[in-house]
């Protein structure tokens, strides 16, 4: 089967680059081989996210295009995997004849056998959700090219049924991979070189497996993860507030592998609307968690999500989205206008109805303050000294090196001694709004 080829095009976050490497590895056992290049190959999978309406649109489009390719290669095969597949797979078979397989984001096992009916003329779906699969026995192929950064997701499914969130619906219940395996998959990726892994979940600190021999929560696995080797760091995402507990800060605070880098969502800073979204928290717990955090871990970075113009949401509440900014002063965050997702419960109960033109003022309002907060936040680093693991090139220049350090900030120096994949230690001298500018100043370290 050599003459199989497959490319596999990711949508949306993590989670769904960490499934395409299950992806690859199912289909390579299968005799794929994987191509860079969308000419080449005779099946396309296009893994899908559907938690913002411009994540589907972008699909819708890419679909478009690639109607002129099956024309032009009669043997090409497309097919759609992941949430987006999970809630429409009826649309994507009827339309136009353009997807020839959908398979949701428990059914990639079944794959091969989906496309090889697809290759006989025949429409493949499977939809169905799981209770148990979490793919625990399968190696993923890695897909990041440097070999120093990976994903391992460590959980599958959702349960918390945020308003506006679609996940519940497309990725199912809560389910928690066996820590042994988390543990095996880890140590694998520190002896072929890797430096750093993010354990991955939707809800990923409310990760919790118990057998008859274990009984295993989020902090406990963080530790047993950040003990393989103190050269091997440590990130996690996403958390949810309401899970966020003093033990988890505390094992956060007492590894220096640990990332001191925590994404936490608020949302809206308005009790209103939080509890509208039945986010579970209010405001001033939600603050409780930050001064914690900033207590037990000084020198950590916090990061957010922002939604502006939920169903309802008043200048009152948005002011309230701004003046916690304005307390919290996010180092980052991820901010969007709020979109209406069919089948959520905020389609079902609430009326969209805030203004369009609303929304984008107000979400204009709130880049605008947290671009000043992040450049507060990077100039507050300037003169100071960090450890670096090395990802790669700069975007910008070739002669330039870039990479993180344990508070997940960017930064881009020129190299004297180091290379991809190792530790170094860089001064900070200048900043961007995104990005810290440094000096590399030893000896790396392996």
């Amino acid at each position: 089967m050599s003459e199989n080829r497959l490319y596999i095009e990711t949508y949306g976050c993590q989670m769904n680059f960490s499934d395409s490497e299950i992806v690859a590895s199912i289909m390579t056992s299968e005799g794929y081989s994987l191509v860079n290049d969308p000419h080449q190959a005779n099946l396309i999978l296009i893994n899908t996210c559907s938690i913002r309406g411009k994540a589907e649109e972008r699909v819708w489009k890419r679909l478009k295009e690639l109607k002129s390719a099956k024309k032009l290669n009669p043997e090409l095969k497309i097919g759609v995997i992941g949430c987006m597949a999970e809630r429409l797979a009826d649309k994507l078979l009827s339309d136009e004849q353009v997807v020839d397989l959908v398979a949701g984001p428990d059914a990639y096992r079944f794959l091969p056998k989906m496309v090889a009916e697809s290759f006989h003329g025949a429409q493949a779906a499977n939809i169905q959700l799981s209770l148990e699969e979490t793919y625990a026995d399968i190696e993923p192929v890695r897909l990041d090219p440097s070999g120093v950064s990976a994903f391992i997701s460590i959980m599958r499914g959702c349960e918390n049924f945020c308003a506006y969130c679609v996940v519940p619906f497309t990725r199912g219940k809560e389910r928690s991979r066996h820590p042994q395996t988390i543990l095996h998959e880890a140590e694998n990726l520190f002896q072929k070189g890797y430096r750093e892994i993010t354990l991955l979940g939707q809800n990923v600190n409310s990760y919790h497996f118990k057998d008859d021999r274990l009984d295993m929560d989020f902090s406990d696995l963080l530790i047993e993860v950040a003990k393989i080797n103190p050269s091997l760091r440590v990130r996690f995402t996403t958390s949810h507030p309401k899970d966020l507990s003093n033990k988890l800060i505390s094992a956060i605070s007492s590894y220096p592998n640990i990332c001191k880098s925590i994404h936490l969502a608020v949302q809206s800073g308005s009790d209103v609307i939080l509890k509208r979204m039945n986010r579970k928290y209010t405001r001033s717990w939600f603050l409780d968690r930050i001064l914690t955090i900033r207590k037990m871990i000084p020198e950590v970075t916090i990061s957010t999500d922002i939604i502006t113009g939920f169903c309802g949401e008043t200048e009152e509440d948005h002011r309230q989205t701004l003046s916690l900014m304005e307390e919290v002063r996010f180092d980052s965050a991820f901010m969007f206008r709020y979109s209406e997702r069919p089948g959520t419960i905020a389609a079902k109960k609430f009326s969209d109805d805030v203004p369009s033109e609303i929304k984008a003022k107000r979400l204009q309002e709130i880049i605008e303050l947290q671009h000043k907060h992040s450049l507060y936040s990077n100039r507050q680093d300037v003169g100071k000294t960090f450890e670096v693991l090395v990802e790669g090139f700069s975007k910008r220049s070739r002669s330039m090196l870039s990479g993180r350090n344990s508070q997940n900030k960017m930064i881009v120096f020129k190299p004297k001694k180091s290379s991809i994949g190792q530790y170094t230690r860089v001064k900070i001298t200048g900043c961007t709004q995104a990005t810290l500018i440094g000096e590399e100043l030893e000896n790396t370290t392996q």
